[in-house]
This record gives C-alpha cells, sequence and structure tokens, in this order.
C-alpha cells in the first residue's frame, strides 16, 4: 500500500493564480472540514471566508498579513481565517483539543483541496490582535491561521523571486525521526 495522492502531492504554492474558485468547490473544502473528528463533538473550527474582489472581507485579511506573506498571497482569490472555538459548549471548561481538532478539520480541507486540483497555503504570519479587533471574533476563540486558497498560477506570470521560492525541493524528516523527544 502506499500514501494517497492528495497527501503526497499537497505543498503550499506561492504560486497562485487570480482564477476565481468555483462556489461549488470551495463548498466542497467546507463540507470536508465539516466531517473531521473532534472531542464531544464540539466542531470548535470556525472560517471566515474573503473572496477578491467580491467582498470587503478578502481586503480586512489581506490586510491583517505581514508583509512577506502579501507579497504572494496577493494573487491568491481566497483567504480564510481560521480560529477555533476554546471552550465545550456543553459544560463552558477549556477545549484543551481545540487546536488539534480545528487541526483535523484545515487537514480535511487540504486533502480535499488538492483532490480539485486546488492549492492552500496556510500562513501564521498575520496580525492576531488586528483579526480579532476587525472581525470581532469573542473571547472564546483563538484566530490559529490565514489561508490562502486557489489554482496554481503560471510560474512566467509572477516575480522570479516567487518562481525561485516555488522551486525549492519539498523535504520531510524522516519517518524515525517523530519516534522520539529530541
Amino acid at each position: 500500500m502506499e500514501i494517497i495522492d492528495s497527501i503526497k502531492n499537497r505543498y503550499s504554492t506561492v504560486l497562485f493564480s487570480s482564477a476565481p474558485v468555483e462556489k461549488k468547490n470551495l463548498d466542497l473544502l467546507f463540507e470536508a472540514a465539516r466531517w473531521a473528528p473532534s472531542a464531544f463533538n464540539e466542531q470548535p473550527w470556525r472560517f471566515i471566508i474573503g473572496i477578491k474582489e467580491k467582498d470587503d472581507i478578502y481586503k480586512k485579511l489581506f490586510e491583517c498579513l505581514v508583509e512577506t506573506n502579501k507579497h504572494w498571497a496577493q494573487h491568491a482569490p481566497v483567504l480564510v481565517l481560521v480560529s477555533a472555538k476554546m471552550i465545550f459548549s456543553h459544560n463552558s471548561n477549556p477545549n484543551r483539543s481545540s487546536f488539534y481538532d480545528t487541526g483535523l478539520a484545515v487537514g480535511n480541507i487540504l486533502a480535499q483541496a488538492t483532490s480539485l486540483n486546488l492549492f492552500v497555503h496556510q500562513m501564521g504570519g498575520f496580525n492576531i490582535d488586528k483579526a480579532k479587533k476587525i472581525f470581532t471574533i469573542p473571547e472564546n476563540f483563538e484566530p490559529i491561521v490565514i489561508m490562502a486558497i486557489g489554482y496554481k498560477g503560471k510560474p512566467e506570470d509572477l516575480p522570479d523571486d516567487l518562481q525561485l521560492r516555488e522551486k525549492k525541493a519539498r523535504i520531510r524528516k524522516h519517518v524515525d525521526d517523530f519516534n522520539k523527544f529530541v
């Protein structure tokens, strides 16, 4: 048996096409997230979705990004803020697995996106406080990443520095490196 292609072939491009992502494909991404497992079936993930040239949400998300991410993310047609609810609904206790569960939902998005020839690039480089303020995010939620989503662009249509960055080899640690705390 082998690892499925949607896991092996997934990577975070910086070469996005400005072509819009069809609504049906966006819907499939978030339907995939919906089916992720979570503690007590809390489903703590929340998404704020901005579509370029369609709404102000995209512009507001873009303004939260650090400059180095703005350089390439400006070409992506969709930006999504991912947040996690930090307390359980059923008892208001802290949900220690909220980030883990939200990561599982995003993992489903990544696999679904790859199967649709879409690319997702997750960014931790954004101003969390600014995002909380702009989107009036409640105190019991924590923003985690902003994702850029879209189709891959043509290298020749984008700046040389992005073309070079895209050509870097995708390197992963050996599986034995995960079996120890070092």
